[in-house]
């Protein structure tokens, strides 16, 4: 079920894409589409990062 979603995301943002005004429009899709996942990855990190430090004291 989950995979059918991301599928279905993605054929939106190229819908998106396609219509979009101008290629500013597109930046800002792109970031919009990848930047919850690049802040997801840095929390992941912080967490893992603070877990391996507070291991060793």
């Amino acid at each position: 079920m989950g995979v059918f979603m991301v599928l279905q995301d993605v054929s939106e943002i190229e819908k998106k894409m396609q219509e979009a005004p101008d290629s500013s429009y597109e930046i800002g899709v792109a970031i919009g589409t990848y930047l919850p996942f690049v802040v997801l990855i840095l929390v992941a990190y912080f967490f893992y990062y603070y877990s391996k430090k507070r291991k060793t004291k």
